[in-house]
């Protein structure tokens, strides 16, 4: 069989804009270490299970026939869909959230978000304890607009409950076309009852990275995701902040779910010292198979002050910038704490048009830290309220801005 894989770190989020960056859209986001390989492989009808497994799969074809000689509806007798349902059983066996096998429809959904054609909420979504939860809402995106939150778990689609349905079932029911409704009701922590939101789905444009003045001479820019272009983007805007020479420098992370790895240690380049590290990547074999990331030598304003803001929908390459300046102590963290994305995974294309993504090896920042589940803790926590965000009130920007101006 012939297979393309590819390697990323990411939230398996369905970008309901879907982008696809964890479940609602395929966001993982778009956490990508851009690495191919093809390989050439026997016919898979030739493999075998080790003996050390002790697994008879003749229990597995003698289920099949039994389907197949004697079931009443014999019109549901699929082939194509028994046999992506048996794989995708295994897989989900796992019980790993980020570990998924797509049939080709899926992945073609899944390539089309990378591809950028998003049309829906703007979520980025993932499977939290068996529920639909949302890892972050994009800026300015139907989903932020409409009030949604990170950690918000969507309980039902229209009039159906999110956990009767597959994760492409429900990623289908939440994209469509530009302009139409979508209700979904919502689970949030502190309040006591489910609520209904009503969401007009939008073409999601989301521009990486933007610049603003902000303050007395501080420099504010926006990072919403990383993706190819982004540190060209990211480079651009430094280089501009050099000639105005700011007291302050504000890198704002918040609801940014994460990327391409590279483009994450690019952008890290412009803020670190040459060749320090950036993170390491440790697969099954643990520290034997480290491999360490280093900058690459764009160092720029390293002397401006920084402080970075993160929160809840801060995730996967997000969280390795962030972990990276706080543990060379380059600049404050400030925000609430990350979502905690902090394993690799790869994505395998197969021949069919179907693919699997699987988790291969986890992250750690510089310092050795390991952030799974954990999240990067600001060094200075500030929360914004329901209310003040309700009223446009940006109380973590207000907070960084007075940070620097102070200093």
């Amino acid at each position: 069989m012939k297979k393309m894989s590819v390697i990323l770190i990411s939230v398996f989020t369905l970008l309901l804009g879907l982008s696809v960056g964890s479940y609602g859209g395929l966001q993982g986001w778009f956490d990508w270490m851009p690495y191919y390989d093809d390989v050439d492989e026997g016919s898979s009808t030739d493999r075998f299970i080790p003996a050390k497994y002790n697994v008879d799969l003749g229990l597995f074809w003698t289920v099949w026939d039994i389907l197949d000689d004697e079931y009443l509806r014999e019109e549901n007798l699929d082939m194509d869909t028994m046999t992506y349902g048996a794989i995708s059983g295994m897989v989900n066996s796992l019980g790993d959230p980020y570990t998924v096998f797509m049939n080709p429809d899926e992945t073609e959904e899944f390539t089309k978000s990378l591809d950028g054609e998003l049309e829906g909420i703007g979520a980025e979504l993932t499977v939290t304890d068996d529920h639909l939860a949302i890892v972050t809402p994009l800026k300015n995106s139907p989903a932020e607009k409409a009030g949604l939150l990170p950690e918000d778990i969507i309980y039902k689609i229209e009039d159906e409950f999110a956990a009767d349905l597959t994760l492409f079932d429900a990623i289908m029911k939440i994209r469509g076309a530009s302009g139409t409704p979508i209700e979904l009701t919502i689970i949030r922590d502190g309040v006591a009852d489910p609520f209904e939101v009503t969401i007009v789905r939008a073409r999601i444009d989301l521009e990486s990275v933007s610049y603003e003045a902000v303050g007395e001479n501080i420099a504010y820019v926006s990072i919403n995701q990383f993706t190819d272009g982004t540190a060209d983007d990211f480079g651009k805007i430094i280089g501009d902040l050099i000639l105005d020479e700011p007291d302050g420098l504000i890198i704002d992370l918040r609801y940014n779910g994460g990327g391409y790895l590279d483009s994450a240690i690019d952008v890290l380049s412009y803020l670190l010292k040459s060749d320090v590290a950036a993170s390491s990547i440790r697969e099954r074999d643990g520290e034997d198979s480290e491999e360490i990331l280093y900058t690459n030598g764009g160092e720029k304003l390293l002397k401006v002050p920084l402080v970075v803001l993160v929160n809840a929908g801060s995730a996967s390459a997000s969280e390795i910038v962030a972990g990276a300046i706080q543990d060379h102590e380059r600049g404050v963290i400030m925000g609430a704490q990350s979502f905690g994305k902090g394993t690799v995974q790869a994505v395998e294309f197969l021949e069919d048009g179907s693919s699997i993504r699987l988790t291969i090896a986890q992250w750690f920042t510089p310092s050795g830290r390991a952030i799974q589940d954990v999240g990067i803790k600001p060094d200075i926590r500030v929360e914004n309220s329901i209310d003040e965000s309700k009223e446009g009130v940006d109380r973590q920007l207000n907070e960084a801005i007075k940070y620097l101006e102070r200093l």
